[in-house]
């Protein structure tokens, strides 16, 4: 970025430029001016259908540069926007690892070639993987700054996570901070306002960027924001820092940036810093501005550039004269044409490395070394009570295990324990755990689902091993964006480099009297389809105690659901089996043997079952029941060896007839097993959504025993 004026280099003012010396002013331009340049070069590239996609930086290079020399590559975390690119070039991030990303190589370090262009990620300098949602980032950043006061107060889960795979990534600094970034727009999201909320409840080193360039694609900020100013609407947050400035001027990113950094680092809060840029380019190469802004606007930005600005303050003041612009400039081309170069030249990932990273690598739940015989002791105990007491000895044995939810804690108000007897969940599942491990490892959380998943995510990215409580299944949807976009593919679209392996414990299903339509949903179809996240559904105690702690000590994320009808059901009771005692994911239990007809199901349609195949007995009718217990995997070899030895088959389930799990395995048994089968494969199903309101209604199919007995005779009459 060229400039006309010629003047004689003066002897520089360390105090006027807020403690920077001409060295690292020069350094500001060059990152400036590099990550302009890099942007130029995607641009043509694109233009050249050599790369696909581009979205520029262009605009937010001061602030973000600023920050950069602010944060501690390595030691800061750091959860950026994807116009930070002058952050992770100052960062440590090279132009050749950004061209790489680009143009897709299989040696991108941010994705393997798996994600878009400016979706950064880098493990070596605590840049999390960014996905293209937008927001989703905000409440992750509070999960991974909870992390880091965790590992202050507990050095031994530090240790833990140290022990563990992508331990060599588990980085602690006694005064570390987390950096978030996002665009003006993004704090229209929920997320946002949950992460402020839980960031400024528990006082968090946690510091917000907000580049506000005036335009959420073509949604200009009156309209996205009220009043038009973020920072005016959150002053009002208690322990925030807020200031509002010029993002155009590296200098004065600079010393608010300081400012903020400081305030967190001395661990008084969080900040949010709210700056002001341009965006002299559109959106992306999808968008045109010109469609949205006039050409009056436009000039105007043009004129607060931050690159232009910059080197004519740099001559201006003496710093750098024309030549030694010219030949910084010159340089940096060099540097952006050889990068391109050797990116247009790199392989691309093969086609079967889409299958590598979906699942751990490290810790397989499905093999046999998660087959641990049970050491019964003790009473029976109920489902419910199970959860607690395998979650106790879990807590025990690993100090990275933290629990919390909604109302899952004992009493928030410690010093209300002396004095009542404790909540612990609303089914009690987790009673009693935070008297036992305290209220740092048990908490109760804000009412707010897409919190709780985002915040487990950031302590799961950071080593933790969270296990979250969704209370009830019907209330899952908030958080359906963490679940499907963020907990899921973390692994995958990092290639490896970060994953994610919290538990989210969930209660599902129906029969409970009075729970209507907002308490008696399943819809477990609907997460098993979701890559990279194992779902289980245990339908026993003892299947409770082994599930849920093969859950917390695989390596991958689990949804576990825990059928709130069978939490307290005296026929699935059993003894403790034990702390060691797990069951592989992906292995069905055979409940009854039989040689007339197959029943395949889950969860409380198990028991319904068992009482069918009696009364069916007694006529003379020998069933067998598979009880699937893991449906993402599910054991497809239990499934083909009782239709291949009975040729008749049921798959009952709870959820609706159509596109439910039950639904998919019965489609599965047709395709696969069809010349096995002496009668058509029959699905016996519940929307269970209605079941506890309206249990007569004629039109919802009521998987109760007469309709499983029911369906068993129609078979045998083929």
């Amino acid at each position: 970025m060229a400039v006309q004026t010629r003047v004689k280099i003066a002897k520089l003012d360390a105090a006027k430029y807020h403690g920077l010396d001409r060295e690292t002013l020069i350094r500001i331009y060059r990152t400036m001016f590099l990550s302009r340049r890099l942007d130029d070069r995607e641009i043509q590239l694109k233009r050249q259908n050599k790369i696909y996609f581009q979205i520029s930086s262009a605009g937010h290079e001061a602030v973000t540069a600023a920050m950069g020399l602010l944060l501690r590559p390595g030691v800061d975390w750091v959860y950026p926007y994807y116009r930070d690119r002058a952050l992770c070039l100052i960062l440590g991030v090279t132009p050749l690892e950004t061209l790489l990303q680009a143009v897709g190589a299989a040696d991108d370090p941010a994705s393997g070639g798996r994600q878009m262009p400016s979706h950064w990620g880098h493990p070596k300098w605590n840049i999390v993987s960014k996905s293209s949602c937008t927001g989703t980032q905000f409440v992750q950043a509070v999960g991974a700054a909870e992390a880091t006061l965790y590992y202050e107060n507990r050095p031994k889960a530090l240790t833990q996570a140290r022990k563990a795979p992508l331990g060599k990534y588990v980085h602690h600094e006694s005064d570390e901070i987390v950096y978030v970034s996002a665009g003006d727009g993004a704090t229209s999201e929920g997320e946002f306002w949950e992460s402020l909320n839980a960031a400024c409840a528990k006082k968090l080193p946690l510091l917000y960027l907000i580049e506000d360039n005036g335009y959420a694609i073509s949604v200009p900020v009156e309209v996205q924001t009220a009043g038009g100013s973020i920072s005016k609407l959150v002053r009002s947050f208690p322990s925030l820092h807020v200031a509002e400035f010029d993002g155009t001027d590296p200098l004065e990113s600079y010393a608010v940036g300081k400012e903020a950094v400081d305030y967190v680092r001395q661990r008084r809060g969080p900040a949010l810093i709210h700056a002001h840029v341009v965006r002299p380019y559109s959106h992306s190469l999808s968008d045109d501005e010109k469609l949205y802004k006039t050409a009056e606007e436009r000039e105007e930005e043009a004129h607060r550039d931050p690159l232009s600005k910059f080197a004519l303050f740099l001559v201006r003041e003496g710093l750098l004269d024309q030549k030694e612009i010219e030949a910084l400039e010159a340089e940096v081309d060099r540097e952006v044409r050889e990068a391109t170069d050797q990116a247009l030249a790199a392989e691309p990932p093969s086609i079967d490395s889409i299958h590598v990273n979906v699942y751990s690598p490290d810790i397989d739940p499905t093999s046999s070394s998660f087959a641990i015989q049970p050491q019964f002791h003790g009473a029976p105990k109920t489902m419910v009570e199970m959860v607690a007491a395998t979650l106790s000895d879990e807590m025990a044995r690993d100090e990275r295990i933290s629990v919390f939810g909604e109302d899952v804690a004992d009493a928030s108000r410690d010093e209300n324990l002396k004095h009542v007897k404790g909540k612990g969940g609303v089914f009690k599942a987790t009673s009693g755990l935070q008297r036992k491990y305290g209220a740092d490892r048990v908490f109760n959380t804000p009412l707010a689902e897409a919190s709780i998943v985002g915040r487990a995510i950031g302590m799961a990215t950071r080593g933790l091993k969270p296990v979250a409580e969704i209370q009830f299944f019907d209330y899952i949807w908030p958080a359906m964006m963490q679940i499907r976009d963020e907990l899921c593919v973390l692994r995958w679209r990092s290639n490896g480099n970060f994953k994610s392996p919290a538990v989210l414990r969930v209660a599902t299903g129906g029969y409970l009297t009075g729970g209507g339509i907002y308490h008696s949903q399943s819809g477990e179809s609907i997460f098993t389809h979701c890559p990279g996240l194992r779902v289980v559904m245990p339908s026993t105690a003892l299947d409770v105690a082994g599930l849920l702690r093969t859950s917390v000590r695989c390596d991958d994320p689990v949804m576990f659901l825990e059928h709130k009808h069978l939490y307290r059901q005296p026929y699935n009771r059993s003894e403790y089996p034990g702390p060691d005692y797990t069951v592989p994911f992906g292995k069905a239990r055979l409940v009854k043997e039989g040689s007339d007809v197959s029943i395949i199901t889950f969860g409380a349609i198990v028991h319904r079952a068992e009482v069918a195949a009696a009364q069916l007995e007694r006529e003379g009718v020998s069933v067998e029941i598979i009880d699937l217990r893991s449906l993402s995997p599910y054991d497809w070899d239990a499934i083909a060896a009782t239709v291949r030895k009975n040729h008749r088959v049921i798959v009952a389930y709870e959820d609706m007839l159509s596109w439910g799990f039950g639904a998919e395995i019965a489609a599965r048994i047709a395709d696969e097993l069809f010349e096995e089968l002496d009668a058509p494969v029959k699905r016996v199903a519940a929307m269970d959504t209605f079941c506890a309101y309206q249990p007569k209604l004629e039109d919802v199919i009521l998987p109760q025993t007469e309709y499983i007995t029911a369906a068993v005779k129609q078979l045998l009459e083929y």
